[in-house]
């Protein structure tokens, strides 16, 4: 049923008035009659259209500051009656209480006052009552109520009323009334979140405003969406729309170059690092994480924490790539990796990351905190009796870095600042160790001086054994077995420093 209203009255109370004067000259065209407060009242004005001020509809100022100005009978009793009822057509009438069919309405900026660092007392009064009582009234009563409470929606409004004379259809308030619900439901979010912070209810709740639909989800015969704010975090400068599983390695991706300081490279597969290097410049470490395992760099994501320059374009260049992420790019080198269309070229932005990471898992939902530690050289207890060199301490800490973002059981091959290879994904951990010494003599790298990195403790010596054996110099891992001693034993036997750092990085 359609059920078409004509606007009569109308309440306008706004924070952001952008856009706003085409509306409401269109709706001052159709005669409607509207109530105002404070400077949407004298915005109102300044359009030399009549408005009538809420305290005299209510008969009462705005008091308190301005908490409250619309809290009131005559204005709630206006939106939140039933057109058909008898009943409240009579109580409308009997308090001379005018029919208001249009509520435009926003709300006080809470998450950008949060986001500014202002004080908790500037913070308290950006919590909107007045505003979010007219939008969960106005939205409510839809069947009659038309519920404005974005800005964002003033120009669909206005070709509505423009295209139907100042009607809408109940098909139309019901869409407005949904997002109004999805305006208050996350204002309410915001808020809770924002008092959870200290002493937290074991509550989940979580609540984004944007979302981009996805060719398809892992796979074509599945449905994706990403929920959030991509242009915040990137300015994509060329290619094709990311697809799910671009997200998911440009997000491993960002995690891992985020723990280094020095120039870096990164590529990703899967969400695993097959190259990582770290040298005096950027070129310098495209061209060694390269080496790391070329073959499994085809298609790959690529990332760096530096300018890219023309001649590390250049060489770039002769890679094909999904995705490629800097914070910076010269006019050259953009001209030279822009060439082909469908590659996605990233410029990463400067943004604040979630410290809280959450998955879907059975019936529910599961949090933690982000793994935001990884142990340098100050938080390693070396072991054993011949200790580890200031190299190799330099070496371990690159590869525990790497172990860090790799999924488990996973071994960790490096020297140089390089990564020389690694066992990824595999039940056992010996399997790992040797997925990483097969792998790193098929590209010709030299285990000999190397270091180890392992992402969880060694129950039995036969990795140290097998790492011993093949030339592996120094070893790194948490400990806390109850058969350490063996490890360590076996460490000493082959003349292999160990440290251990007591902090585990399992990632499933």
């Amino acid at each position: 049923m359609n059920h078409p209203v004509k606007i009569k009255n109308a309440l306008v109370s706004v924070y952001y008035k952008d856009n706003l004067a085409p509306l409401i000259q269109l709706l001052n065209k159709y005669g409607v009659t509207f109530y105002s407060t404070g400077g949407t009242e004298s915005f109102i004005r300044d359009l030399d259209i009549p408005v009538e001020r809420v305290e005299d509809l209510t008969g009462y100022p705005s008091i308190l500051g301005g908490r409250v100005k619309t809290l009131h009978p005559n204005v709630f009793g206006g939106i939140l009656s039933r057109r058909p009822l008898a009943e409240d057509k009579k109580q409308i009438e009997e308090y001379n209480i005018p029919e208001i069919d249009l509520v435009i309405v926003d709300l006080y900026p809470f998450e950008e006052t949060v986001a500014s660092g202002a004080s908790e007392q500037d913070i308290i009064e950006k919590i909107d009552i007045g505003g979010i009582s007219l939008i969960r009234a106005a939205a409510k009563n839809f069947n009659d109520v038309v519920i404005i409470s974005s800005k964002n929606d003033y120009k669909e409004l206005e070709e509505i009323l423009a295209a139907q004379e100042g009607s809408t259809s109940l098909e139309q308030r019901k869409s407005f009334a949904k997002r109004a619900f999805n305006t208050s439901s996350h204002y309410d979010t915001a808020i809770f979140n924002y008092f959870n912070q200290e002493e937290p209810l074991d509550v989940f709740k979580q609540s984004q405003q944007q979302a981009q639909v996805l060719r398809y989800g892992e796979n074509p015969h599945q449905k994706g969406v990403f929920y959030g704010d991509l242009e915040g975090m990137f300015d994509k400068l060329n290619g094709k729309e990311l697809s799910y599983n671009n997200l998911v390695d440009v997000d491993a991706a960002v995690a891992i170059i985020d723990e280094f300081e020095e120039p870096t490279f990164a590529i990703l597969k899967h969400t695993n690092a097959c190259g990582v290097a770290s040298r005096p410049t950027i070129k310098a470490a495209w061209e060694a994480a390269l080496a790391c395992d070329p073959v499994s760099a085809f298609g790959g994501v690529l990332i760096t924490n530096g300018e890219v320059d023309k001649e590390t374009a250049e060489e770039i260049n002769n890679l094909f790539f999904e995705v490629l992420i800097a914070p910076s790019y010269t006019e050259e080198a953009l001209q030279i990796l822009t060439a082909k269309k469908n590659r996605i070229i990233l410029r990463r932005k400067e943004v604040q990351l979630p410290t809280q990471q959450f998955k879907t898992l059975l019936n529910g939902v599961i949090l933690q905190d982000k793994d935001s530690t990884v142990e340098g050289p100050e938080l390693m207890s070396a072991v054993t009796e011949v200790k580890p060199t200031e190299e190799q301490l330099k070496d371990l800490y690159f590869a525990n870095k790497i172990v860090k973002h790799t999924k488990s059981n996973t071994i960790v091959f490096a020297k140089d600042g390089t990564l020389i290879a690694s066992g990824v994904g595999q039940t056992s951990r010996v399997d790992a160790l040797k997925q990483a010494i097969e792998k790193a003599q098929s590209f010709g790298f030299e285990i000999n001086g190397s270091v180890m990195a392992s992402d969880a403790f060694f129950p039995f010596p036969d990795c140290v054994e097998i790492a011993g054996n093949a030339g592996v110099k120094a070893v790194l891992q948490p400990g806390g077995s109850i058969k350490d001693q063996l490890s360590i034993d076996m460490a000493n036997e082959k003349g292999v420093a160990m440290v251990t750092t007591g902090v585990r990085h399992f990632k499933h």
